[in-house]
């Protein structure tokens, strides 16, 4: 009874091997398929993958974003500008303060008034 059970459970394993193998194969197989297929696809450029939405993409971008940044770019910097302009009026430099009060200080009110200066 025993070489029975035993032919039975070796035909079983065989049969369960020949099976995952198969399936094994059938599995790296499709695997290798799809690489080949993404790698053709992904080698395109976008304008030959899909015509329509690049040259929509472009045109969006070329007729709303590029617009838009440059305003941006351009409020930015010309805030920076006015704000730059405005601390050099604010006499914030100090060599232009001592020269003021050198000045004032090296005069008479004489002077002043004759519209002299020594």
């Amino acid at each position: 009874m025993g070489g029975i059970i035993d032919k039975i459970t070796d035909f079983i394993k065989e049969m369960l091997q020949g099976w995952v193998l198969n399936n094994l194969d059938t599995m790296f197989s499709d695997v290798n398929d799809k690489v080949g297929t993404i790698a053709g696809e992904v080698s395109k450029t976008p304008s030959t993958w899909n015509s329509g939405i690049f040259s929509m993409i472009r045109t969006l971008s070329e007729n709303v974003v590029v617009p838009i940044a440059g305003m941006i770019i351009s409020f930015v910097l010309i805030y920076e500008l006015i704000t730059m302009v405005i601390d050099k009026n604010n006499m914030h430099d100090d060599v232009c303060c001592k020269r003021c009060i050198s000045n004032a200080s090296n005069t008479t009110y004489s002077q002043l008034i004759c519209g002299r200066m020594i």
